[in-house]
Parts: structure tokens; sequence; C-alpha cells
């Protein structure tokens, strides 16, 4: 669905939030020329599944038209599918040169891997370092998504998984050796994906989140959730306000949750990789907004005992252009990772 050489700007849709990004290619390198946020009330979007078409494309154009730096004039967007939606695969096949071939191959790999029958999902594939990343994702979820856009006067030129476009976003050229667990932890929910020798693997949606920590805050101090809100933010991890011990359980939870990921992780290789040497995960970045909290990165390294950091989602961007033309500060940055990834997705795909 993608096309190359076309203006664009990508869109990031969860259950909760708009976040868009335009970016541009400059002689001096790649910035990002606009980006914007939007509230999605309740009950447009249900754990990843459009329920009110016409709300969400009335929604997407306030946020185009309330963006922030140079204004969106492209009808052109890549746009997220939801994780918790979308299937992901990575397997091994002999080398083929033939194009037809590989597909054949792919193919019949697909109907034995995909958990749905392949007439009732769209799927495309990529073809990195000898292994085959194979992406579904029911049409169903899908359909709606683009009838919206549709609605709001834009097209599409394509969709991409949140964990992809991650990725994209958060791996100078996509390029990492070591295994590396991504930790989104967003408003609503809480994705984990292993990235390794460029591809995404084994990707896992959790109900853990950031508004679970708000709720928790509220509960235990009898406020408001915008002053529980609040408090998170000033406070933190780190801060001495009675009540935040009120979001541990809701961290050991998240904790607990990795280690059963990673887990799992371990014994899928082993599995499908029978002969492969294991690389033990010894290292966590954070992203999404649900980063931000205070003191989270060093929680999360002592009861995991592996390195964590936050990610830095504007590492393929040219920072000093970017502060002289459009600052984008850091907590932003985590927030529009993935509407990062999907701005760029004409960097390295041919």
């Amino acid at each position: 669905m993608f096309l190359k050489n076309k203006k664009f700007f990508g869109l990031d849709i969860s259950d909760l939030s708009l976040k868009v990004v335009q970016a541009s290619k400059t002689k001096e390198g790649f910035v990002v020329s606009a980006f914007g946020f939007c509230d999605i009330p309740s009950g447009i979007i249900e754990k990843g599944e459009l329920k009110d078409e016409e709300a969400l494309s009335k929604l997407i154009l306030s946020c185009l038209k309330n963006s922030q730096g140079e204004a969106i004039k492209t009808k052109n967007v890549v746009c997220s599918l939801p994780e918790e939606r979308s299937f992901i695969d990575v397997f091994q096949v002999p080398s083929i040169e033939e194009k037809e071939q590989l597909e054949q191959v792919v193919l019949s790999e697909a109907e034995n891997r995909i958990p749905f029958p392949l007439s009732e999902v769209y799927y495309d594939f990529e073809v990195v370092s000898k292994e085959v990343i194979l992406a579904a994702c029911p049409k169903k979820i899908v359909d709606p998504y683009f009838n919206s856009l549709k609605r709001a006067g834009l097209f599409p030129l394509g969709m991409d998984i949140e964990s992809l476009a991650i990725a994209r976003a958060i791996f100078v050229n996509k390029k990492e050796n070591a295994p590396t667990l991504i930790v989104d932890f967003g408003q609503n929910k809480t994705s984990f994906f292993v990235f390794s020798k460029k591809a995404v693997r084994l990707t896992s949606t959790v109900p853990c989140s950031a508004k679970m920590l708000t709720l928790s805050i509220a509960q235990a101090l009898k406020i408001s959730t915008e002053k529980a809100k609040a408090l998170k933010e000033t406070e933190g991890l780190c801060g001495k306000q009675k009540g935040l011990e009120a979001m541990v359980p809701v961290l050991n939870e998240l904790v607990e949750r990795i280690k059963a990921y990673l887990s799992y992780y371990k014994s899928h290789l082993s599995e499908n990789y029978p002969g492969e040497k294991m690389q033990n995960v010894s290292r966590l970045l954070l992203c999404g907004g649900g980063a931000n909290l205070k003191g989270l990165a060093q929680f999360l390294q002592e009861q995991l005992n592996v390195d964590v950091s936050l990610a830095n989602p504007l590492i393929n961007f040219n920072l000093k252009v970017q502060a002289e033309k459009l600052k984008i500060k850091q907590d932003k940055a985590l927030s529009l990772t993935t509407a990062l990834g999907l701005s760029q997705k004409d960097i390295y795909e041919d």
C-alpha cells in the first residue's frame, strides 16, 4: 500500500488519544516540521476496535488543525494499527532469489502461522537478514480505520503495526545487535516486544497502564482523577506525598508481566531456533507517555536486574536543526514515539 516520494504525515491512533507527526528532509538532515495531540473520548475506540468512524474522522481533522509547527496541508497519511489486534511473526526461509517463488513460500507459511483465515486478514512481509517478518491484521479491524480516514478526506498511503513503527523510531536505521526489550507504557495499555537482528520479535500487550496508576492514587487519596494525574506527574515515584505508594501494586504487576514475557520469549526462541546460540535480554528501553513517570526506569531496573533507560525517539533526527526549527521536549517525544516512527516510514524502505 505504501507509495514512495509522497509527502505525508504519521498518525498514531490509540483508544484514548491521537498523535500526529509530519517530518521533512532537509539538506542538514531529517527534522519534525509539525506535531500534535488530541484526546479521544471513551467509547469511540475500545481495545483497538473502532466503534464510531464519523467521530474519529472529526477528531483527526481537529488534531491536524491544532497541530504545532508548519500547517499540515498534505492529505496523505500513514497510520498505526493496534498492537493488541495485530499479529507479527519471524521465521527463516531458504535462500530464494525469485520474488514469485518467495511469495509462494511465505504464503504457505502464513497459512500455518497466522491465527485467522487468510481471507479475513490483510498481511504483508519483509525479508531482513535471511528472515521473514510477517505482519497481519484482521480486515474487520483495519477497514473501519481506513473508512474513517477517507471520511476525513485523507488518503492512507500505508498502515503500520505499532511495534514496527516504534522500532523504526528508536533504533538507528533499525540496527540493534543485542536483543533489547521495548516496553511501550501507554495511557490504556502496555506493549512488549524484543528487537533483535533488525527485527521485531514476539509482541505482547497487557492491561497495565498509566491510567491505572492515576486511578490508584485517586482512590487512595479520595481525590479527583485530574488532581491524581497532576500529583503523579509532579511527584512520580520520587516524591513524599502520601498515597503514591498506591501505584506500587500496579507497577509490581507490570514487573511480573515483563518477567513472564521474557520467560516465554526464551522458550519460544529455543523451540523455533534450536540450533541458534541464545542471547539473554540485558537491556530495556522505555517509551510511550507513561515512560515519563519519574523514577520508573530506576524502579524497573532494581526489580528486573537489567539495564533500563528511556528510549530516544528523535535518534534519527538532526537535533541541532530540530532545536532551531521546532523544539520538542523529551516528555513530548516519548509520547510521540509511534507517530515519529510512522513519519519516517520512507527512510529505510524501498
